[in-house]
């Protein structure tokens, strides 16, 4: 198998663009929710908007520019192609980040975090803060190729990123991650490949257990009461996408307006808003994300990680260094003592004021900081 890496450039079809006109033009629309909240799912009033800013102002065509400005490549491990952007610093002493989204994410997520990683000066940073930073697409995600086998669960995609970095010629690294991406970059601390000098995480995998509720702090019981919130009201997507992917990507793969339904919802009940997502994030930034579904077609394929792996979203022991930053409206929160008896050297453990389940696109500066707090540890 070639270990060649290949610049990757995005030119979308206008006939694909067309289509997705064509398409949100022709939306068949269920009725009205019975509800005036989000606790149905997405609102339809709130869809339409969204559809209609997609259909008539939205541009994709801003949105390849900066893409292919930046820096995009394939190469082929173990038999798939992965997506991934690679945008080196100007620093010579800048330290390699791999940093891993999830779903319903993509590397749209990291797009504002990019620039103060790799060039700190030109954002009030110091140049020893700087990173070569490497943002894979997770297998079926993005532009990454679709597994047509089993077996590309978190533990594969982790030895994969260590084939990745390897490839690219990075001799020592770190890595980063929430939600898929922390289960990855957790999986990677466990493996513990020599190259990985520590990991931090803005979801980490880390749960209470019975002895712990007898006792538990104020910040704890709220992270409890989230982690019931998310079991009984907020998780229906995990267990369908964890047990039928594919019936679920027939839906997905031929409705834009179902695609953008389904990961809005999210956007929504993920995000630190007052009660709408676009509080969090603009229309055009959640529309750029979706389009990174609704382009390659991933409805299916990027459930299809649900399937083989949601069981990794555990407790793991982690020996390396790692950092932790719990953000307040993340979908769960673990205190510092829940932490500490699976990992046994923290460096770095922040509680940030504000911000939800997607750190890097929701408070991208304190985001920056946290990572250069964190690596500034071990460089």
């Amino acid at each position: 198998m070639s270990d060649t890496v290949t610049p990757f450039t995005l030119a979308v079809p206008q006939a694909q663009l067309d289509d997705l006109a064509a398409r949100l033009a022709a939306t068949r629309w269920p009725e009205k929710e019975t509800v005036a909240d989000w606790t149905q799912g997405s609102p339809l009033a709130k869809v339409q908007a969204l559809v209609e800013h997609w259909r008539d102002r939205y541009d994709w065509r801003a949105c390849e520019a900066r893409l292919n400005g930046l820096g995009q490549f394939k190469t082929n491990i173990d038999g798939l192609d992965i997506h991934f952007l690679h945008v080196r610093s100007k620093h010579p002493n800048a330290l390699p980040l791999i940093v891993t989204h999830g779903w319903p994410g993509s590397v749209i997520e990291f797009m504002k975090v990019i620039g103060p990683l790799t060039d700190p000066t030109a954002h009030g940073g110091k140049a020893e803060d700087a990173f070569h930073v490497v943002m894979p697409s997770l297998p079926g995600f993005g532009f990454s190729g679709k597994p047509t086998q089993t077996g590309w669960g978190v533990p594969h995609i982790a030895m994969s990123w260590v084939k990745l970095m390897e490839r690219l010629g990075y001799a020592r690294w770190v890595a980063q991650g929430g939600d898929w991406g922390a289960a990855v970059t957790t999986a990677i601390g466990v493996i513990r490949p020599p190259a990985c000098a520590a990991i931090h995480v803005n979801m980490p995998l880390i749960f209470p257990g019975p002895e712990d509720m007898a006792d538990l702090t104020p910040m704890e019981a709220s992270a409890v009461a989230g982690l019931q919130h998310y079991q009984e009201w907020d998780s229906g997507y995990s267990k369908q996408q964890g047990t039928r992917p594919q019936t679920l990507g027939y839906a997905l793969v031929d409705s834009p307006a179902g695609q953008a339904a389904w990961i809005y919802e999210k956007m929504w009940a993920w995000t630190d808003n007052q009660g709408n997502p676009e509080d969090a994030l603009t229309m055009d930034e959640m529309l750029d994300n979706i389009m990174l579904y609704w382009l390659p077609a991933t409805g299916a394929s990027s459930g299809r990680l649900y399937w083989e792996s949601f069981g990794s979203f555990g407790s793991q022991q982690l020996d390396l260094p790692v950092g932790v930053s719990i953000y307040p409206k993340e979908i769960f929160r673990s205190s510092r003592r829940w932490g500490e008896r699976h990992m046994s050297n923290i460096i770095h453990w922040n509680e940030m004021p504000k911000g939800g389940h997607f750190a890097a696109w929701e408070q991208p500066a304190a985001y920056v900081g946290e990572i250069r707090d964190c690596f500034r540890q071990v460089r």
